[in-house]
């Protein structure tokens, strides 16, 4: 099985090929997994024709792959460099930014803050998913939908939606005082909403959708109503929904949930890797549109509240080293055994 020569009729099937772009391999791929009509020899396929190359797994499944980049941050990046270039310009032109809002440590301060990849910032994680969501629908490539998420067809409210409705992109505030009423009332975690953004990525990407100003709102109530569920102990159940949004019925939401599950495939899995790099990829858009997560001087109550929580990680990592270890060990091998302090910082 190692030699693909030795397996393969075709020595010219061998997969150490130079690298092709994912479509060509793609192509190739499909090609190959074709029976061959010629009946004189026999064919076997190689296990490595039959795999999905994996530059076409992470590029077609971003929320499912750590490797691959969150489509988020990608469309961007297009804002960011005309921001800087024109930032460039004015730099040239000796034109003033404005006062500077970053705060630098110093010799005698340091700036730090309270949010981590286990515990985000609440205000902070909702501002940067909804300024995801606006890229999303700024930078959309096309205005693909369903109906099940069509605000005119299924309006949130009784109010009569306008008919340029699904020409005008929402504001980056208004995405932002819908998320946060949402949070708010039903007192949701900030972890809820980095998941929210995965599913949301996941479902454009599995039903090849566009979320646009026709559609944003139900498919953002419908990632945050599936995160709910799946991230908290206590889910708040489809009717408390109907609470906040007085106009809205049980059944439509039920409806709503049951298409959204539909079209992720049922996968609801979110990979601990996943999660860190949509924690880290919302860090970075942060700090690429001055949406820097609250920084506060270190005091001593602070240095002692992170000496406290290094501490106890330190006690878990001694733990799970100590169940590691095998519980018999040769006399010879306890000269050698060493242990070493973890530096946490």
């Amino acid at each position: 099985m190692g030699n693909t020569v030795s397996c393969c009729v075709s020595p010219e099937s061998s997969p150490k090929l130079p690298s092709r772009q994912p479509a060509e391999r793609l192509e190739e791929f499909l090609t190959s997994t074709e029976v061959s009509d010629d009946n004189s020899a026999p064919y076997l396929q190689h296990i490595s024709d039959r795999e999905v190359p994996d530059e076409l797994a992470l590029e077609s499944n971003p929320s499912d792959h750590a490797r691959a980049s969150t489509i988020f941050l990608c469309k961007s990046q297009t804002d960011v460099r005309d921001r800087r270039k024109s930032n460039h310009i004015n730099h040239i032109s000796h034109v003033s930014p404005g006062p500077l809002s970053k705060k630098y440590s110093s010799c005698s301060t340091i700036f730090i803050d309270d949010s981590t990849v286990s515990q985000p910032n609440l205000k902070s994680t909702i501002k940067c998913v909804t300024l995801a969501i606006y890229y999303h629908i700024k930078n959309r490539d096309s205005d693909r939908s369903l109906d099940i998420f069509d605000e005119k067809l299924h309006p949130l409210s009784r109010e009569a939606v306008p008919d340029e409705y699904g020409c005008m992109d929402p504001e980056h505030k208004v995405i932002y005082r819908f998320v946060r009423t949402l949070f708010s009332a039903a007192q949701l975690t900030a972890e809820c909403a980095i998941v929210t953004l995965v599913y949301l990525e996941r479902l454009l990407t599995y039903a090849e959708l566009d979320i646009c100003p026709s559609n944003w709102k139900r498919i953002v109530l419908g990632a945050i109503l599936l995160a709910s569920k799946v991230w908290d102990d206590q889910a708040v159940w489809n009717v408390d929904y109907c609470q906040i949004l007085k106009d809205i019925t049980v059944e439509d939401m039920n409806e709503m949930e049951r298409h959204f599950l539909e079209l992720l495939q049922f996968n609801i899995n979110v990979p601990a890797s996943v999660y860190a790099k949509y924690y880290f990829d919302l860090r970075q858009l942060a700090d690429d549109n001055n949406l820097s997560f609250p920084l506060e001087p270190l005091n001593n109550q602070r240095a002692q509240k992170l000496e406290a929580i290094s501490r106890l990680c330190e006690d878990k990592y001694k733990d799970l080293s100590r169940s590691s270890m095998r519980r018999s060990l040769s006399a010879d091998n306890l000269i050698g055994i060493r242990r070493s302090n973890a530096v946490l910082s």
